[in-house]
């Protein structure tokens, strides 16, 4: 308790940081994965291409060498300057989405193939029948998997540690210069990324709940 005690201006700041990267890049990854999975069932052959080369490209790449290139090998570019946090945010976004992507994807290949057909015979276009019959649907039906992927998203928060940014992984490591006790703090950052993952879980038992009634 005392390491506890002794470093909060160390856990409360560190914490915080990883929950608003956690939120930055969970909102964007939702965004840019569900336009991902959009483009993959896309009736456009081109459309389908882009999509299907950035998941697999992103899904079979690993995160740190993504952070690796935003950090070290994008700069080198001279395009444009970007902070360390924005760029983990950056990196979590674009790996995530990939995920995400699939996730969507497999929801909508839920929905019954005649409800399609049935919104096109109305006159309805591809984005309508996507965006207002397909997608809510699809999204009711992919829950758990969808907060399991952000559970991930939440976990791999850490590795932003490794590339400057002061967030709850980075706790040991400052804890350490101190001369604290390593192994108690790590238990601490255990504990406190438990937390997180039971409320996001109480999320997806609200959400399955809700919307298990609304079908």
């Amino acid at each position: 308790m005392d390491v506890l005690l002794d470093n909060l201006d160390l856990f409360g700041p560190f914490f915080l940081t990883t929950i608003e990267l956690f939120l930055i890049a969970g909102v964007a990854s939702l965004v840019l994965g569900t336009i991902l999975a959009m483009l993959r069932v896309s009736p456009v052959p081109a459309l389908r291409a882009i999509g299907t080369v950035y998941v697999t490209l992103l899904r079979n790449t690993p995160l740190t060498l993504v952070f690796a290139f935003l950090v070290f090998a994008y700069p080198l570019l001279d395009i444009v300057k970007i902070d360390y946090f924005p760029t983990a945010a950056v990196a979590l976004t674009l790996y995530t989405s990939a995920f995400i992507c699939e996730v969507v994807r497999s929801g909508i290949n839920t929905v019954p193939v005649g409800q399609a057909e049935a919104a096109r015979a109305l006159g309805l276009h591809f984005g309508q029948v996507l965006g207002q019959v397909v997608l809510p649907q699809a999204l009711r039906s992919v829950v758990p998997p969808m907060i399991s992927t952000l559970i991930a998203l939440l976990k791999n928060t850490t590795i932003a540690s490794g590339f400057s940014v002061a967030e709850a992984g980075a706790i040991r490591q400052y804890i350490s210069e101190r001369g604290g006790n390593q192994l108690v703090a790590l238990l601490w950052v255990a504990l406190g990324f438990v937390v997180l993952v039971l409320v996001l879980s109480l999320l997806q038992r609200s959400l399955e709940k809700r919307w298990s009634v609304a079908r």
